[in-house]
């Protein structure tokens, strides 16, 4: 295999109609901690230069969506391979409960806001996804509304490519039992603890529940031109590895190549201002 993972083993993160979340969150597909930590260094250099030449022609963007539990790993993606890119080329939100302010307003109204401009490689931590999750969970919306707001969703990311935008959805899967291995260790080590909210431990109590309902919207939120994958998250230079090669074969199929244009000046011009000759017409 190359840097970037073969196709085989990021089609086999692709959710499966049926059942997306029965699959072993701990497989490695074969492969060592050492091995696609380098690997993933290998990739980084690569993946700047495409976010460069997206970010340089600004005519496209990508959406990539993070999704999965508390500690699955969301801001350790983002630090971990979206450390590589250049930051002002990216474009971060981190969507917590909505405010009273936003749930004035459609629910998707926040998430359309926050849409990467041309050129911008954007990242939801957390998403649109959440008002058919939390929501109803939360008591910030009814069950019967749901059926309305999946159509909503789905017609939301139907509209995207008409926009340039390329979306890339990927849910990072972990079990209840390594939740709370990892919630633990953030409840002993201050360094850590800044994270926790109150609001964790409901949603621990409600993992099962919260899975059932995740398998099902997986199931019916996936299609061809915005599939999901689910990737195994309890090995995290694993998941990492399989994010950034599902990011670099994303770009790769933009073709992106650098722009071609006339410079704003030229050569003598520029030699002309060194000297204080001033030839600009």
């Amino acid at each position: 295999m190359s840097a970037r993972l073969a196709d085989e083993v990021l089609d086999a993160c692709l959710c499966q109609r049926e059942a997306p979340l029965t699959d072993d969150p701990a497989r490695t597909f074969g492969l060592g901690k050492h091995e696609a930590k380098a690997r993933l260094e290998q990739l980084k250099p690569w993946l700047l230069e495409q976010q460069t030449r997206l970010w340089a022609n600004r005519r496209q963007a990508v959406l990539l969506v993070l999704q999965g539990p508390d500690c699955s790993g969301k801001d350790g993606v983002i630090r971990r391979v979206l450390s590589a890119c250049n930051p002002q080329g990216l474009s971060i939100h981190s969507f917590q409960v909505p405010s009273a302010r936003e749930r004035q307003a459609h629910f998707l109204e926040r998430y359309r806001q926050r849409l990467p401009a041309p050129g911008m490689l954007g990242v939801f931590n957390r998403s649109h996804y959440e008002a058919l999750i939390s929501d109803p969970l939360d008591g910030l919306c009814g069950e019967d509304a749901l059926p309305k707001r999946l159509a909503d969703v789905l017609a939301f990311e139907r509209q995207l490519p008409a926009q340039g935008i390329h979306i890339l959805k990927c849910y990072l899967q972990i079990d209840k039992a390594e939740q709370y291995r990892r919630l633990v260790d953030r409840l002993e080590k201050p360094e850590k603890r800044w994270k926790l909210k109150s609001s964790d431990l409901r949603s621990h109590r409600q993992f099962d529940e919260r899975q059932r309902r995740w398998s099902e919207l997986l199931s019916t939120s996936h299609h061809a031109d915005a599939p999901w994958y689910v990737i195994p998250a309890h090995k995290r230079w694993l998941r990492d590895l399989l994010l950034a090669s599902l990011l670099a074969r994303e770009l790769e199929r933009l073709q992106l190549q650098w722009p071609d244009q006339p410079a704003p000046f030229t050569l003598q011009q520029l030699t002309a201002a060194t000297t204080h000759k001033d030839v600009l017409p």
